[in-house]
């Protein structure tokens, strides 16, 4: 109730240094990849040789890399994990309780076996652990210099339970997501070197020149460029399929500089695609049908999606971008996504591409570390999937800001008490709602709450002058973190530690108010343990809203401006202090309503003591 006064009252009144010690460094990869198909058995046989470029400080003795397929059968470590969770583990992985992985099928487990790998010409010793492979260097690789590894492998499709795999619930033939052997990123914190238990990723930026043999019948969807389209189906009018004695097409893919190569394989997808003014050129890669009807409807969305993203948040960087059906929801990689495409509306099928759009942005060029940071890349995409879609789809009924929804979300999660801490390892979260919260919530609301704080203005200054110095890089939160600061002028050590490593909460409320002749007096009190700065709004009979910043001492620097209009500062309000008042000039029968942030961005957990409306 107080809120729905709110939203009323507002539409009739508004109509710190690198993460990294010394000079910055990120490690290159360039891979080569033979692949050839057998469709038919859901396998494929594959070669790849990798040049590997060190430019850290550090000699490098041995080389981590992922084989996440081998996380897809019985009794493996996702397995495990599932079970001893079982109803609060993520709900792709289990039914009922049950892991989803305990009963694959022995032909549908996911398998990587290599055959050999080799440095320079010369075979290496390597050792799988699961999902991970150690490879040890029969020549260190030194600082500033480069070495080749070559391998040969053959991989077995798994059934699709978690992003990759075959028959997903659409009925697309081949998901080929986190396929191959696959380096691990390398920086100041050592080997990104994690199990894989079903959720994030990270690596080096790459280039990929990849060659792939499949039957003649399929269409391939991919992040990257087609050097063939006339050789193969689907991207011209083209009839004249080359096709070798075999009867396989070969299709020939190319990406530079992104994290890795996904695609997907079906005999039923067609290929739409449309540019963009200003980039990217955009392909839709699915199976036409009554059930994918709205992604034609989709085009014109995604068209101003992209624009908005590129003028709010930094030009999208690559020539391309995909959406692909052929996940269990959506996941983001390289220039493309996998997603769903039976949707109950365009609005419903645009958020899942805004969002895994969005991550073109914040986990592909702003390449953070999702696997120790989940909450900057679910979180930092979250807050630009909402920012898109209330300008593209506005709700029915105005809204205070376009997150609302999150943070009475939050409220309500908070009181569950299953709340965790966003700075949890993405795949260390007991509970699979906990993680979610986590790290799309208060990842999200981390901004919004910065946008409080330092006034929306300096939020915008910041997330573009964080795109301009950390594009095509691996930033931390530190370094946004000292962007912001830079930005503002106020220090922002105290929310980000609060926010990310605690599950501590924000409670105002007003505690008493005190009418005079010509003025009134409110006293403001702390419930909570995570101090906050208050902007505490007066709406006048005249329909004026006034707005008092109190700012928190922590800040040292109070906020000038926002976009909820004019701002009158008050004196600090330091963090040990349990109560504060505040005197306006306005006695009762000037005021109709008074509170806490009438334009509801702080995450109070009890926003109920938080407003008056004067009678």
């Amino acid at each position: 109730m107080v809120r729905n006064f709110l939203s009323i009252a507002l539409i009739l009144v508004f109509g710190l240094g690198f993460s990294q010690k010394g000079a910055y460094y990120q490690q290159k990869a360039k891979y080569k990849m033979d692949i050839d198909v057998d469709a038919a058995n859901f396998t494929y046989n594959g070669k790849q040789s990798i040049q590997y470029t060190n430019n850290s400080p550090d000699q490098l003795d041995v080389i981590y890399m992922h084989l996440y397929w081998n996380a897809f059968k019985s009794g493996s470590m996702m397995d495990q994990r599932v079970r001893s969770q079982g109803k609060n583990s993520d709900k792709r992985l289990q039914k009922d309780g049950v892991s989803r992985l305990a009963s694959i099928p022995a032909d549908q487990e996911g398998k990587q076996n290599i055959h050999w790998i080799k440095q320079n010409g010369k075979d290496v010793k390597f050792e799988i652990q699961e999902t991970i492979m150690k490879v040890y260097l029969n020549e260190p690789l030194k600082p500033n210099s480069t070495t080749s590894l070559s391998m040969e492998w053959d991989a077995n499709i798994p059934m699709q339970i978690r992003r990759s795999g075959r028959n997903n619930s659409e009925g697309v033939d081949m998901t080929m997501t986190q396929w191959y052997p696959k380096i691990s990123e390398y920086d100041y914190d050592g080997w990104a070197a994690f199990d894989y238990l079903g959720r994030e990723f990270h690596a080096p930026f790459s280039d990929f020149d990849v060659t792939i043999k499949i039957d003649k019948n399929y269409v391939i969807g991919a992040g990257g460029t087609l050097e063939n389209p006339s050789d193969v189906k689907g991207y011209t009018a083209s009839t004249d399929i080359k096709a070798d004695q075999n009867g396989k097409a070969t299709w020939k893919w190319t990406a530079k500089n992104i994290l890795d190569f996904a695609w997907a394989a079906d005999r039923d997808y067609s290929v739409d695609q449309f540019t963009v003014l200003g980039g990217p050129k955009v392909y839709f890669v699915y199976q036409k049908s009554d059930k994918t009807k709205y992604w034609e409807e989709a085009k014109p969305y995604v068209t101003k999606y992209f624009q908005i993203m590129n003028a709010q948040f930094g030009q999208y960087t690559w020539p391309s971008y995909s959406f692909i059906q052929g996940g269990d929801g959506g996941m983001e990689y390289g220039m493309c996504t996998m997603i769903l495409g039976e949707a109950r509306s365009v609005k419903d099928l645009c958020g899942l591409m805004f969002h895994e759009g969005s991550h073109s942005w914040y986990q592909q060029m702003l390449a953070t570390n999702e696997s120790v940071r989940p909450w900057m890349d679910e979180g930092f995409t979250s807050y630009a999937e909402a920012y898109v879609s209330n300008q593209l789809f506005p709700p029915a009924k105005p809204q205070p800001n376009p997150f609302i929804g999150s943070i009475n979300s939050y409220i309500k999660f908070v009181k569950t008490g299953k709340e965790e801490p966003a700075s949890w390892l993405g795949d260390h979260h007991d509970d699979g709602t906990a993680y979610t919260f986590a790290s799309y919530v208060k990842g999200e609301l981390f901004l919004v709450e910065l946008g409080y704080i330092m006034g929306e203005q300096n939020l915008a200054k910041t997330m573009k002058q964080y795109y301009d110095e950390w594009s095509m890089k691996h930033p931390t939160d530190r370094d946004f973190i000292h962007i912001a600061q830079q930005v503002s002028g106020m220090d922002l050590k105290w929310f980000h530690n609060y926010w990310i490593n605690t599950t501590k909460t924000i409670d105002y409320a007003i505690k008493n108010v005190k009418y005079d002749a010509s003025s009134t007096t409110i006293t403001l009190t702390n419930n909570g343990t995570l101090p906050m700065p208050v902007d505490f709004n007066v709406l006048t009979k005249d329909r004026q809203v006034l707005t008092y910043h109190i700012p928190l001492n922590m800040m040292h620097t109070p906020k000038t401006k926002d976009i909820y209009g004019p701002i009158s500062v008050m004196p600090y309000w330091y963090w040990t202090q349990k109560d504060y008042e505040i005197t306006v000039p306005f006695n009762k029968s000037q005021i109709q309503a008074m509170g806490i942030d009438f334009s509801q961005r702080l995450a109070d957990i009890n926003p109920a003591d938080n407003i008056i409306e004067v009678k």
